[in-house]
């Protein structure tokens, strides 16, 4: 071969060349160097991080079990339902000085909840005082009228959750939410959609316990009605609210109160208008998207959710849509309060109505909220 030849085969050095605006040129496909680096390293990252999402999808298991559900289109947020910001001109008490006050009562002036640290509290001329504690070690100032290891029809109470009593005392009707999931895990209660909820009633005389209704998803606030006929009984999970009737010509019998509410119902109040105040601290948006109306007949993703991410992350995502909903005695929306932003009264769970004020409890934020009704 000769030298002319070897010179031939030899690739040349291409010489680097800048142009005036110092970049390096594009090659015929259009991309620069820099350009395919970056989408090399790109690719890379994405494979390094699918793969063990994808191993961990199909390794781990998921906490729930869910079934699907169905629901209707949730009502149009217009006319009763149309949002406002009524709720943000309430003033926040005892601000960082209790821990989830889900539920409110009043005895004289004096204001009661409960805490999510396991506390009752008593709240008087801005003092806050323990008057008795649940949980982990001894318990003060508790009279035990039910102990949670005594199956009632075979299974034990788990999630004590809301209670009313008859003016005379004698009956307590109160919810047990599930005998599987506990208070701590009531977004795994939801998202997987258990039905082993109960409506209990306890006889403080004969100590007899009943269940009035089972199979219900999530039961949670519960409220006599003012004759002492019915009892309401909020199916979170389903966006709906029963009635019992445990007097009358009716007694023993069940239907629905009303169904296909705006939001997700937490407790049941009663209002001064001889209606109901029910308070929600998530909504069913429309116009808009309902991620649990989605996620209900889609539970495979929730399993995928659920493998991955832990209950208070998922929290996170949650809007802090808060919404107070005032009903008639027969179920009619009457008017609704709210703070689309969770501005002021964030994860409102219950309405208590007292000497012209609404008092709005929360099973997360470190504070109590009063809304003048004058003002709204």
């Amino acid at each position: 071969m000769s030298e002319a030849d070897g010179l031939r085969q030899r690739r040349p050095l291409r010489p680097q060349v800048v142009t005036d605006d110092g970049q390096a040129p594009e090659a015929k496909d259009g991309s620069t160097f820099s350009g395919r680096v970056f989408r090399v390293t790109f690719l890379m990252l994405a494979v390094s991080l699918t793969v063990p999402l994808l191993g961990a999808m199909v390794l781990l298991e998921s906490p729930i079990d869910p079934q699907p559900l169905s629901f209707k289109e949730p009502p149009f947020l217009l006319g009763v339902l149309n949002p406002n910001t009524k709720l943000q001109q309430a003033k926040r008490l005892y601000e960082n000085q209790l821990i989830g006050p889900e539920s409110i009562a009043h005895i004289g002036d004096a204001m009661f909840t409960g805490t999510a640290d396991g506390r009752v509290v008593k709240l008087e001329n801005g003092e806050v005082e323990t008057i008795a504690r649940f949980g982990a070690g001894p318990c003060s100032e508790v009279k035990m009228l039910l102990s949670s290891e005594t199956p009632i029809e075979g299974k034990k109470i788990s999630f004590v959750n809301d209670l009313t009593i008859t003016r005379d005392g004698r009956k307590i009707y109160f919810t047990d939410s599930s005998s599987k999931w506990q208070r701590r895990d009531y977004l795994l209660l939801i998202m997987e959609g258990t039905d082993d909820g109960r409506l209990l009633e306890y006889d403080t005389v004969t100590k007899e316990v009943k269940v009035l209704m089972d199979q219900l998803r999530f039961p949670n606030g519960v409220q006599l009605s003012p004759a002492e006929d019915f009892v309401l009984v909020a199916e979170t999970t389903m966006a709906r609210i029963r009635r019992f009737y445990v007097s009358g010509l009716m007694k023993g019998g069940a239907d629905m109160f009303v169904e296909n509410l705006p939001g997700f119902p937490d407790n049941i109040r009663p209002s001064s208008s001889g209606g109901y105040w029910v308070g929600m601290a998530t909504i069913r948006s429309n116009p808009g998207c309902s991620m649990l109306d989605f996620l209900s007949e889609r539970p495979w993703i929730k399993k995928i959710i659920f493998k991955l991410f832990s209950q208070e992350t998922v929290m996170k995502f949650v809007p802090r849509y808060s919404l107070i909903l005032e009903l008639s005695n027969s179920g009619a929306f009457q008017r609704s309060l709210h703070d689309p932003n969770g501005l002021v009264a964030s994860y409102v769970s219950e309405a208590h109505e007292h000497d012209g004020h609404l008092y709005l409890g929360s099973f997360r934020s470190p504070f109590l909220c009063r809304l003048s009704l004058e003002s709204v």
